[in-house]
């Protein structure tokens, strides 16, 4: 499955190419024939930084879903943080060129606000980018109550972000909403005395993997659900 936000430029790669394969052939021109070849790779790699694979979870009470494909940076306490009304803890996640780029939402919940916020674009995987690169911010009012934030970062290559939410849209864990293009950074801020089951260094798969755990939330073996992530309709 292919993210429909990179049809566009696959579109124009299939073009690209294919009229010059047909120059090339009229014209008998191995310059030509290269650059052929070389808009062939290029297609070719924009169809698979654009994939966008199915992911199922097995569903548990309280569970945090990853909102992105990519490494770890940190799990760190921020403090007080005015959405969650309290102390907070920051999961950062760098999605590298090669990752899957669909950011997918945590939890069940409804949409509080979306708030676009301009800035700088340096590197991703940098501390400051986390502050002051350029992102969008989705709070979430999770159905059992909670709140978190997903943030959205574009980087210095990754500079068109995208996200097809709205504030009072209701919401499910694994549901796609959106995607960066080109190498960026997610967060995901929840209650500091939440169980976050990751650490520095693991690589995580959005719509699959488990970030963690809400406030109060109690493992239930052998009564899950099995969930499909899917695409939010807006």
């Amino acid at each position: 499955m292919i993210a429909r936000e990179g049809l566009v430029f696959i579109f124009i790669g299939l073009v690209g190419t294919l009229g010059l394969a047909l120059l090339s052939t009229w014209w008998d021109s191995r310059i030509v024939a290269a650059l052929a070849a070389l808009a062939a790779l290029l297609t070719v790699f924009t169809i698979f930084f654009f994939r966008d694979p199915e992911r199922s979870f097995d569903d548990q009470p309280g569970m945090l879903i990853s909102p992105a494909d990519g490494r770890v940076l940190g799990v760190e306490k921020i403090g007080h943080h005015d959405f969650i009304g309290g102390d907070a803890v920051k999961v950062s996640i760098f999605m590298s060129i090669l990752d899957v780029h669909v950011n997918r939402i945590p939890a069940d919940g409804t949409v509080e606000y979306v708030k676009y916020n301009p800035g700088k674009f340096f590197k991703a995987f940098l501390d400051k980018a986390s502050d002051e690169n350029e992102n969008t911010e989705i709070g979430i009012i999770t159905s059992s109550g909670h709140r978190l934030v997903v943030k959205q970062i574009a980087g210095i290559i990754a500079r068109r972000i995208v996200c097809h939410l709205k504030q009072g849209d209701t919401v499910e864990a694994g549901a796609r909403f959106g995607m960066i293009r080109f190498g960026s950074r997610a967060e995901l801020y929840v209650s500091a005395d939440s169980d976050i089951r990751v650490t520095t260094g693991d690589h995580v798969k959005g719509g699959a993997t488990v970030i963690g755990f809400l406030p109060g939330a109690v493992d239930q073996a052998g009564s899950f659900d099995s969930k499909q992530a899917k695409n939010v309709e807006l």
